[in-house]
């Protein structure tokens, strides 16, 4: 292997690792930290003009929301959001509970996050959705969490390359 694939596969390898930590941490942190987590990471994704264009409504009584995102200034379109923090996997239940509370607030957006996965039938539900309902698992999430900088930190590292323009007669 050359020294740039080595690199490579050693950042692939700390990718992974960092992403079974986070879903360690969020697994032994208290269910409304996983939710403010969630629209934190949406947040930085760039969903909401500003970061109080994002409400938690978590907690008992919810109605199966567990967040509300502003798209625009004015509140006028929203994406609801519900995070579960399980060990088994979500089936299609849970996802057509949460379509009934998209319906029951007049939404047509929602996003369904988890730290573990979905079942065949829930992918399959949330297909058939009015409106959009898109499902991020826990790898998926971990993986937006590491791209967008939600949770961890980056270092840079110099690499020297060789400049073949600065060789080159002309």
């Amino acid at each position: 292997m050359s020294p740039d694939e080595r690199i490579e596969k050693a950042i692939a390898e700390l990718r992974d690792s960092v992403a079974h930590d986070l879903l360690d941490r969020i697994g032994q942190a208290a269910p409304a930290f996983f939710e403010g987590l969630v629209l934190d990471l949406l947040h930085a994704m760039g969903y909401g003009t500003s970061r109080g264009d994002l409400q938690r409504v978590g907690g008992s009584g919810d109605g199966g929301i567990d967040g509300v995102i502003s798209l625009d200034r004015l509140g006028l379109e929203k994406v609801y959001v519900q995070a579960k923090r399980w060990q088994g996997t979500v089936g299609s239940p849970q996802i057509q509970t949460f379509m009934g509370a998209l319906q029951l607030q007049g939404a047509n957006k929602g996003v369904f996050l988890t730290t573990s996965g979905f079942t065949r039938d829930a992918r399959e539900a949330a297909a058939k959705a009015r409106g959009t309902v898109v499902l991020v698992d826990g790898e998926r999430l971990t993986l937006l969490m590491i791209e967008h900088g939600v949770g961890v930190t980056h270092r840079l590292m110099k690499v020297p390359k060789i400049d073949g323009d600065y060789f080159e007669e002309g």
